[in-house]
């Protein structure tokens, strides 16, 4: 296995977990529209054991992919765990016939899904929970306390170490500070959606960790001149870019893109290396103006 120091950005610690800034998401690793089983299982299986192999020690995973799915191959492609990697979930969602989204945060949605986490990844303890807010369109107001307050419930009965929130609002972090301490949000962002410029500067002030995701737009990928011109000008790809400014942007931020090739993992990582320059960053900070 590659040293975690050799890859780009370094390491951050969560509350007592110290992890590499380059993560990796698997919800790719399941089916079509992440439903149901891989294509390639052996495929899914070798890009998980590619990603500790390159000195990854955070992945992060939801119980809603396939639903169950990917976290059954993280399971079978890397239990034991070595004791560097730690695995990021998520509750408060379901899925549906149609391949829905549906919110389930109940206080016994929010049980169930953290033992189902448990017991799909052969773990005693979750290492990390982020409650799931908000709909596929994006955070949405309103208290987080009930399913909150389950989650934090389940901390404290040593079923999960740390905890935090995803698709959030700035208020809702707010709340869920006034309730218990997390370690991370994990939100929507990327050179062109620019909403979280503010909290990210502030959860960098109190040692928080932000994890963006879709960085490139997510399923309708990001068309930007800009961002082309640049990439081109470094003679690297528009996602090199994309991961290499969201490292400069701040030092809380961790990545987790995802693949399902070993060989797109390794470009990510590779890419994610690149320094831009002051005028790289200046052109691309205009495509979120």
């Amino acid at each position: 296995m590659l040293s975690s120091s050799s890859l780009p950005g370094g390491s951050w610690t969560m509350g007592d977990l110290t992890v590499t800034r380059f993560g990796y998401g698997a919800m790719q690793l399941a089916g079509p529209g992440v439903m149901g089983p891989p294509a390639d299982r052996a495929g899914a299986l070798a890009v998980l054991r590619e990603a500790v192999e390159l000195g990854i020690t955070h992945i992060d995973t939801a119980g809603v992919y396939g639903p169950r799915v990917t976290n059954q191959l993280i399971r079978a492609a890397l239990h034991p765990y070595p004791a560097s990697l730690h695995i990021a979930t998520k509750v408060g969602g379901a899925r549906d016939e149609q391949g829905g989204w549906p919110p389930a945060r109940k206080p016994q949605d929010i049980r169930r899904s953290v033992q189902e986490n448990l017991e799909d990844l052969g773990l005693e303890v979750l290492d990390l929970v982020n409650l799931r807010l908000g709909d596929a369109t994006g955070p949405q107001a309103g208290s987080l306390a009930e399913p909150f307050e389950a989650l934090v419930e389940l901390q404290q009965q040593g079923l999960v170490r740390h905890i935090g929130v995803s698709n959030a609002t700035g208020q809702q972090v707010t709340e869920a500070q006034s309730i218990a301490p997390i370690v991370c949000v994990q939100n929507a962002y990327n050179l062109a959606l620019r909403h979280d410029d503010e909290l990210i500067d502030a959860l960098a002030d109190q040692g928080i960790a932000y994890v963006p995701y879709f960085p490139l737009g997510g399923f309708s990928p990001l068309q930007s001149s800009a961002l082309t011109n640049v990439a081109a000008r470094l003679e690297t790809t528009p996602m090199s870019v994309a991961l290499a400014w969201l490292l400069q942007r701040s030092p809380n931020i961790l990545l987790i893109p995802g693949t399902s090739s070993t060989a797109h993992l390794r470009e990510n990582v590779d890419g994610a290396g690149l320094v831009l320059s002051d005028e790289d960053v200046a052109e691309l900070d205009k495509i979120g103006r």
